[in-house]
Order: structure tokens, then C-alpha cells, then sequence
């Protein structure tokens, strides 16, 4: 029953380990031209895109959140932060268009989906449960011929030609893709990590990956969530904490002194 067990848990592929990450995320705690885990998809045929993944780095330089890379097109479909536009930008096709503006606060978990219709040549960003303008990029054929995926590292040549500079530093998690555009009703739930369709390409639930050079696999970082405390003058009462008296003016009016 236990090897079962962990056989549902690691599957081991030719091509890369299959595991179940939720509530983990992958670490990457130094700055390096090497380390990078390479996400091997269920499909490579994308007539439509979107890619979903959450991120918290404190990094003020260039660096790399998606990287997809095709034979002859090492930006075949990336999201980019560009710093010195401050702005995070989507490419397909090596076109691109950028958003700007944003609050992309360091040491923060942002979550961010970028979607791209073939036939429609459109893109659109959501970035911490808002969406961004639907932006136009040019009709093309679709995504294929060999994707390489990559986290980590923006790729300048196919599955290579990794720039320290360009590195990601931080941690990411929950990273779908799916080769259609989701309905915003599926993204809003991802935002708000509720019930959503698993990516049919990339799920982070049952995740075909390898990973290479320092990169752990650690689990989520949850806090405690202060905005489940009443609000203060809301008139709720609040939950009794042990070892701590409530007010006075909370205390039934049949103790006696």
C-alpha cells in the first residue's frame, strides 16, 4: 500500500519526474547562469495560450517569470519583467507588448495569467486578480515545433544560452498552462486559489518536470491571515484568545465580586 502510495505521489519518466506540488513551491535562492527547472508539457500544439504562475522575488533588474522557446524561436512565448521599463512584458513570436504601471511590490506574492488567441493575435494580462487591456500583437499560426519550457532562466537559444543577469530569484509556485484561453470566471478563481480547471498542458498537481543546479522544492510559505480578525467598531465579537481575558464590558453579568 505505501509504495502505492508513492508511486501516485513521483511518477519517473524518461523524460523528467511527475509529482503532485500542491502546497509546495520551487525555490531558487541564488543568482546563477545554470539553475533552472525545465517543465516538460502533455501537449505541443498551442493554437491559444495561457499561463498562470505565482512568484515573490525581491529582484530590481531584468528577469525572466515564463520562458517557451520553439526550434527557431528561442521567445516563442515569454513573460518577461523588463526593469528598466518597469513593466512585464509578453512575448510571442518575438513581437511583444508591455504593462506597465503595475504594483509589483518586492517580497510579495503577485499571481499572474497572460493569455494569446492565434487566430485573434490578441494578448491579455491579469496580474493580482485585475485584468489589463486586451492588447494586440499581430494574427499568426500557432505555437509548436518542439517547445522547450522553461522556469528560472530566459532561454536565448533553444533550451540554452541562460544570462545570470536575466535569471529568476525567488520562489514560484502553481505554475498551469492550458492551450486554450480560459474564461475569466477560471482565472478568478486562480487568483483567489479556489476550485479551477487544472492546466491540460502544464499542471502543477501532477507536474512533469527536471530540475537542475540549486533549485528546492520546499513546502508553500503560509502566514497567518490578520484580515480574518473582526474589523474594528464592525461590532463583532472577537474569538477569545487562551489566556487572555476578554473586556470587561464582554464579561457576563452574573459573576460576582
Amino acid at each position: 500500500m505505501k509504495f502505492f502510495v508513492c508511486l501516485m505521489m513521483l511518477v519517473s519518466t524518461a523524460a523528467g519526474v511527475i509529482m503532485d506540488l500542491s502546497g509546495q513551491m520551487f525555490t531558487f535562492p541564488q543568482e546563477t547562469n545554470t539553475a533552472h527547472v525545465k517543465l516538460i508539457p502533455e501537449l505541443v500544439n498551442f493554437p491559444a495560450v495561457t499561463v498562470c504562475h505565482r512568484s515573490f522575488t525581491d529582484l530590481k533588474r531584468d528577469h525572466s517569470l515564463f520562458s517557451l522557446s520553439s526550434t527557431n524561436d528561442h521567445n516563442h512565448f515569454l513573460v518577461f519583467m523588463n526593469w528598466a521599463k518597469q513593466e512585464i512584458q509578453s512575448h510571442v513570436h518575438s513581437l511583444f507588448v508591455g504593462y506597465g504601471g503595475l504594483d509589483y511590490a518586492p517580497n510579495k506574492w503577485h499571481s499572474i495569467c497572460t493569455t494569446w488567441n492565434s487566430s485573434l493575435g490578441l494578448v491579455q494580462m491579469w496580474f493580482n486578480g485585475q485584468p489589463l487591456v486586451r492588447k494586440y500583437i499581430a494574427t499568426t499560426f500557432p505555437l509548436t515545433t518542439n517547445p522547450i519550457i522553461i522556469v528560472g532562466q530566459e532561454q536565448d537559444s533553444h533550451g540554452g544560452g541562460f544570462d545570470a543577469k536575466q535569471s529568476f530569484v525567488g520562489m514560484m509556485c502553481d505554475v498551469h498552462m492550458w492551450n486554450y484561453v480560459i474564461s475569466p470566471c477560471e482565472i478568478q478563481k486562480y487568483m483567489k486559489e479556489k476550485n479551477f480547471t487544472p492546466g491540460n498542458v502544464l499542471n502543477w498537481a501532477a507536474l512533469n518536470h527536471q530540475k537542475t543546479e540549486k533549485v528546492l522544492t520546499e513546502n508553500k510559505q503560509i502566514g497567518c491571515h490578520a484580515d480574518d480578525a473582526p474589523t474594528p467598531g464592525s461590532g463583532e465579537n472577537p474569538t477569545p484568545v487562551r489566556g487572555v481575558a476578554p473586556p470587561l464590558s464582554q464579561m457576563p453579568f452574573n459573576l460576582y465580586f
